[in-house]
């Protein structure tokens, strides 16, 4: 698995996030977005996502039915304390910088 996050405009890639499934990727982007955004120095994050699934769940809305997806949301809850203000929302895939970025490694 792969990721990739877009901060003010500039992308940043990982590609050792080694396997799962497509809602483990998912997570582990938001992650690595709040990483980013600490490393940055970022204090008011808007985290984007293109995963019904994930963005409910990470908001509070959805239960993680699975042990694994609980525990990237449980990572992604205590990573948050970090900042003063955080929102998650959804976005269309059209929308999603960081996708376009990904999809852009791999030309089809």
């Amino acid at each position: 698995m792969e990721c990739a996050v877009v901060l003010r405009g500039h992308a940043h890639y990982r590609h050792d996030l080694g396997e799962g499934t497509n809602s483990d990727a998912e997570w582990l982007a938001a992650l690595y977005a709040v990483e980013i955004a600490q490393r940055h120095g970022e204090r008011n994050i808007i985290l984007l996502g293109d995963s019904t699934l994930v963005v409910t769940q990470a908001n509070g809305l959805a239960p993680c039915r699975s042990a694994s997806l609980a525990a990237h949301r449980q990572r992604l809850v205590d990573r948050l304390s970090d900042f003063d203000t955080v929102r998650i929302r959804y976005i269309g895939r059209a929308q999603n910088l960081a996708g376009i970025a990904l999809a852009k490694l791999h030309p089809r």
